[in-house]
């Protein structure tokens, strides 16, 4: 049986689609479409379908007229995530640059067609870990591995002469190979860490039994740990694992409009392009593809004057969630806005999109879905707040930082010491809300000034505790934040704090100009470290039956304060 997702007559296109589940959507027909190339047949989960070749992606495809929902968009069309990762072929290919035109009569398999069990295999994996937290990333990294797990030995002969007996007798390929098969992602969350070791799991280098208790697991204690750490509701769970956390962009109906930014203001409706399907509201929009510039990262502040025994500047930062800010809206209904599964920790707290959905939603009497591409994202999207400032061994010290609304509460709450001055200064938008923004600035200042010491614990202003050194064997950390609920998931967590504060001291940072417009406009150019360079991080949660509090803000602040000493504490960020 042929599934047929597009048909072509006489150049007027048309759709029937039915796949079971999704309402049809109509397209208006266009006569003279110069995009319309004809149908491409492939399969895709075993299903032969036929879709329009308008100049979309295989991505575009699948989340489109296939609707399959478990391939995801984190940088479309960048290539430079791995999120939409699917194997062509049986080989793990990005589906967000690969043409559709160019997998004519080929094989495409998601997560969604894996071998029986294999899913499931992987999500336990995953779940069992705390390899997956948002769970975004996740599906595209299963697809990565299960391809990994398939593929050639890197010692193999080049003739290949073993045959497929003698190659499934190969032991699975190490962590380290599969280290290295994560260049192609990314992954905002975890630290790579419990990636690697749900690797392990899933093709049986280690046993659930060698990381678990065996007891049931509480989901709604995991639930309430993860939403502590993250700021936001969390599900945790072999569910999200697959994807399925309930993003805004894969609950949307199939019929509902796209609306993406013109030229205007992010929080203006009457400045977005609305269209029927995501290409084409690109297209009508006259997006262009962002790059990464060749400028240097600066810090936009000055140093204050002074004999200090410290002195810190730091430079923009994305905060770079995997899952761009999205929502959508029927006419008359409250909008679905991008906290449906994480928050990206803090930083979509105060997103304007739900209400422009609403706005939107309502001027064109039917469901809008907004859908920033991820240079969109960069343009708008709140960074955390660049900090210049000196500091004496005694604490005292002035801390000059971009003007942001909290955050001279936020450094009080842990360095009463510091004189806090609010500079104005023309760039994109900056949140207290972004993690331990401002105070983990002052920790950083004050530890390289010797009014802390690195080992000390640092105590969050929510009353959590975590102490963390660095040396040049990795980064160790101890954490107390009242009843662990699940320790796993705690530890899912610390890791990708310990990860987030090692790599934003180490390389990350935006370029902007003068004028404050910023250039990197790649999921790559943030300077999020990969796997392979991420030091090994070893996690010990101290028991305590005291109310549960967020945990991994005070590992941030303590990891990064370690590092930045571990690294001689230069004054300007990143150290690189």
């Amino acid at each position: 049986m042929t599934v047929v997702v597009r048909s072509v007559t006489v150049a007027v296109r048309s759709v029937t689609v039915v796949v079971t589940g999704h309402t049809p959507r109509m397209d208006t027909p266009t006569p003279e479409d110069p995009l319309d190339r004809g149908a491409v047949r492939l399969t895709v989960d075993g299903q032969p379908v036929e879709v329009t070749d308008d100049g979309q992606t295989l991505l575009d495809a699948l989340r489109g007229p296939v609707g399959n929902r478990s391939v995801k968009d984190g940088c479309s069309p960048q290539g430079q995530c791995g999120c939409c990762t699917v194997l062509v072929d049986g080989q793990p290919r990005v589906s967000c640059v690969t043409p559709l035109r160019r997998v004519a009569g080929r094989s495409i398999t998601t997560l969604d067609g894996l071998p029986e069990g294999d899913g499931e295999r992987w999500a336990d994996a995953f779940c069992a870990t705390g390899g997956s937290q948002c769970g975004f990333c996740t599906p595209g990294i299963i697809m990565r591995f299960a391809g990994l797990e398939g593929s050639v030995p890197d010692d193999l002969p080049s003739d290949h002469s073993l045959g497929n007996r003698a190659l499934s007798d190969q032991a699975p390929p190490d962590r380290d190979r599969a280290a290295r098969a994560l260049h192609a992602h990314l992954c905002r969350c975890t630290g790579w860490q419990t990636v690697l070791d749900a690797w392990e799991v899933g093709v049986g280098i280690r046993t659930l039994s060698a990381i678990s208790s065996g007891e049931p697991v509480d989901r709604d204690a995991s639930a309430r740990r993860a939403t502590l750490e993250g700021r936001s509701p969390q599900k945790v769970g072999p569910e999200v694992a697959l994807g399925r956390g309930g993003f805004a962009t894969d609950t949307a109906p199939v019929e509902a409009l796209v609306a993406v930014p013109g030229d205007g203001p992010v929080d203006d409706p009457g400045s977005w392009v609305v269209a029927d399907t995501l290409a084409a509201a690109r297209r009508e929009a006259g997006k262009v593809q962002g790059r990464r510039t060749t400028a240097d990262v600066v810090p936009p502040l000055e140093a204050p004057a002074g004999n200090w025994a410290s002195v810190l500047r730091t430079a923009w930062v994305e905060p770079a969630p995997l899952e761009t800010d999205a929502a959508w809206c029927m006419p008359g209904s409250e909008p679905v806005g991008p906290l449906a599964n994480g928050g990206a920790f803090g930083a979509k707290v105060d997103s304007p999109l739900p209400a422009v959905a609403r706005v939107l939603a309502a001027a064109h009497g039917s469901t809008v879905l907004v859908a920033p591409s991820r240079e969109d994202t960069v343009r708008f999207g709140p960074k955390r707040p660049p900090v210049a400032g000196g500091a004496l061994v005694d604490g005292t010290g002035i801390l000059r930082v971009v003007r942001t609304s909290g955050i001279v509460e936020a450094v009080a709450a842990v360095a009463p010491g510091l004189d806090v001055v609010e500079v104005d200064v023309v760039g994109p938008p900056t949140s207290p809300n972004v993690r331990a923004a401002g105070w983990a600035e002052a920790v950083v200042l004050l530890t390289g000034a010797g009014a802390m010491t690195p080992g000390q614990p640092v105590v969050s202003p929510a009353g959590a505790e975590a102490a963390a050194t660095v040396d040049d064997d990795g980064i160790r950390v101890v954490v107390r934040c009242g009843d662990p609920l699940d320790e796993v998931v705690l530890r899912s967590y610390c890791i990708g704090a310990a990860h987030m504060a090692w790599s934003w001291i180490t390389s990350e940072g935006l370029s902007v100009d003068g004028d404050g417009v910023v250039h990197d406009l790649t999921i790559r150019s943030f300077g999020i470290v990969r796997a392979t360079e991420t030091p090994p991080v070893v996690v010990e949660v101290l028991p305590d039956d005291g109310t549960p509090i967020n945990g991994s803000d005070a590992v941030f602040a303590a990891v990064a304060a370690a590092t930045w000493c571990h690294r001689g504490c230069p004054p300007d960020l990143p150290t690189g």
